[in-house]
């Protein structure tokens, strides 16, 4: 039947499914959560939690881009924005040096960082590595406010299936995005992006180096990171 070469309502209601479930243990751990089914319904969500006047600080991260909440900051105009992984139309890099240093310690001071995550497990805690460690410590302490959107494919069973995750999926992704969209050589020498597969390389470009756990948040600072999921394939 036709209608059976699309499966998209199923994994949408899937997504869906898994999402709030995850919501429900995020919760419970202290970090606020919220289900959107679609990537307009994310913008409007996040751009309502961002006031007029606050610093916005960000990482890289293509969930971001594909919600188009940077552009849309920008577009409105009453935020002062710290991205050091800005780029131009060719996917160059903006900053670089010790301008895109700063620019990450402007990040880490602002009133409101806005990220992705790699991975998000059903037990409600969020799981990322990191290359420079920027956007994880921000993740931890340093911005007064955290919002962290992810698709629900980035849903997994437990911490054993984020790290895998990481790994299998996230890593040689990413290594293959920065070495051909933002034409890095070094990066298309990963073993990652070679083989597709880690080899827990020691290459001076390796993405994966500071590798974070977030079980919940201590009592004084509940509620202060906000997580979006949004009930499409989004991210790498």
């Amino acid at each position: 039947m036709k209608e059976d070469l699309n499966i998209q309502n199923e994994e949408n209601a899937l997504y869906e499914r898994l999402a709030k479930r995850a919501i429900e243990n995020l919760n419970r751990r202290g970090i606020n959560a919220h289900y959107a089914a679609t990537k307009e319904e994310t913008l409007s969500m996040v751009m309502g939690m961002i006031p007029a006047g606050v610093t916005v600080g960000t990482a890289d991260s293509m969930t971001l881009l594909q919600v188009g909440i940077i552009s849309a900051l920008k577009k409105r105009g009453q935020n002062d924005i710290f991205n050091p992984f800005e780029r131009d139309a060719e996917g160059n890099r903006l900053f670089r040096g010790e301008q895109k240093e700063d620019l990450k310690r402007k990040a880490f001071f602002s009133d409101v960082f806005v990220v992705g995550t790699n991975a998000v497990t059903l037990d409600g805690k969020l799981v990322n590595t990191d290359a420079g460690g920027n956007r994880v410590a921000a993740m931890i302490f340093g911005p007064k406010k955290v919002i962290v959107v992810a698709g629900a494919n980035k849903i997994v069973k437990d911490l054993e299936g984020a790290l895998r995750r990481i790994r299998e999926v996230a890593a040689p992704q990413n290594a293959l995005r920065i070495g051909t969209k933002h034409h890095s050589a070094e990066h298309m020498e990963l073993p990652c992006a070679t083989s597709g597969i880690c080899s827990d390389c020691n290459h001076p470009r390796r993405i994966c180096r500071y590798t974070t756990i977030i079980e919940g948040v201590s009592s004084e600072h509940r509620g202060r990171i906000t997580v979006v999921l949004v009930g499409e394939r989004l991210g790498i």
